[in-house]
This record gives C-alpha cells, structure tokens and sequence, in this order.
C-alpha cells in the first residue's frame, strides 16, 4: 500500500451526481491547477502520516459543498485549508478564486483541533461530494454502493496510516465505522451540527487521553522529525 495507489483510486473515482476533487475542475470557482494541487497536498499528507505516529482518524459523512469540494480535504473549509497543511508541514496555495469560504461544520472541528496537541488525520467515509439531482452546490447523504466504495478506500488509509484510534463524528459516520471495523476500535462523538457552538472537546478526550489542552504551535511532521 502506497499514498500514491490510494490517491490514484481516489482519482478514478466516478458517480452520478458526485464531484470528485481529485479529478473535476469546478469551473465557478477552482483555478486550473486545482485537481492537481489537491492531489498533491493528500498524498503528501498521506505520506508524512505514514512516517508519524497518528493519534487518531477522525472520520466524517461526505465532503461538503462549502468545504472539502473545495479543498479537497476533509472537515476542511478555504478558512482552516491553511491550517490543515501547516500542521503537516505543507505550504499552502490558494485553490479556489474570490473571498474563502467557510463551513459551520469545519469551523466547529478546528476550533476543536486547536486544542489538541496530538496528530489528528482527517477523513470521509464517502471521500468525494455527493449532491442533489440538478444542484451541484447542494449536500445529499451517499448511497450504499458509494459507501461500500468508500469504506474500501478507508480500509486502504487505515492500514496505511495506522492510526491508534478511530473517531466517528456523527451517526452515519458511527453506522458505516462499526460495521466495518471492531467496535472497540470506533469512538463516536456527537456531529457538530447538531449541537452548534456547544464546547465538543469532552467528548473527544477520552478518545486521546495522552494528548495536552493548548494551541498548537507547529506542524506534527515537524514534530515527529525533531523527535527522532
């Protein structure tokens, strides 16, 4: 298993009423060089979690019409895309055209993030944007046959990246997680959206009880290399 095999996959990706990152150009709002970066940023993502010692993946629905169809990353708006690479050590470039776009779900995960001092690898069980018929810039819950697409590119992340624990944000993540991996191995938190600016990080604590409350201050690749 290889970065560049899961990123290949996830290229040759393809469903009705589906926009996948890694391939489609959004021609509203993507510069011409957007599919190609966001390739590049996931497998050097994927590459540097495999050489770290992941806490945790944290594992969403979809990507989002005002999020990853975006940046191509999980739990990730234009707002936290900086933040989101300079955490693995990535320069970021500039996606999409106009002002960035921010998501209420991916403002909720960050603010939770920048609390948690221990290496988090964001995911999606179904890892491109489902939307409505006609409605390219809607939100839709994946079908069966995407999820079983998705959780088999999951298995390949997983075993990839080794994380030590898994963390299912919401029911449908939980639903999809626990079937296919031993539920010991799956936490579940509530999804942001469901509980607005309520304070989540409780929650997420007894799935990191090694990691330390502060802002983090440099990139967990970074880390990893000082430390070695």
């Amino acid at each position: 298993m290889s970065a560049t095999r899961i990123i290949c996959e996830l290229e040759t990706l393809s469903f009705k009423n589906t926009f996948n990152p890694y391939f489609d150009r959004c021609s509203l709002h993507d510069i011409a060089a957007a599919p190609t970066l966001r390739r590049y940023y996931l497998r050097e993502m994927l590459e540097r979690a495999h050489q770290s010692d992941v806490a945790a993946i944290w594992v969403g629905r979809d990507l989002g019409y005002r999020g990853g169809r975006r940046t191509g990353l999980a739990l990730t708006d234009d707002v936290h895309f900086p933040a989101h690479l300079h955490r693995w050590d990535l320069k970021p470039q500039k996606l999409t055209t106009g002002k960035p776009t921010s998501e209420r779900t991916a403002t909720i995960v960050w603010s939770i993030l920048h609390q948690i001092d221990a290496p988090i690898f964001l995911w999606n069980i179904f890892p491109l944007h489902p939307f409505r018929d006609r409605d390219a810039f809607s939100n839709r819950l994946h079908n069966t046959h995407e999820r079983e697409t998705g959780i088999n590119i999951l298995n390949r992340v997983v075993e990839y990246i080794e994380p030590q624990q898994m963390v299912a944000i919401g029911n449908d993540a939980y639903d999809a997680l626990s079937a296919a991996f031993p539920c010991e191995r799956v936490f579940k938190v509530r999804h942001p959206a469901t509980v607005g600016k309520t304070n989540l990080l409780p929650e997420f604590m007894p799935c990191l009880p090694e990691c330390r409350r502060y802002p983090v201050q440099e990139g967990w690749f970074r880390k990893r290399q000082l430390d070695l």
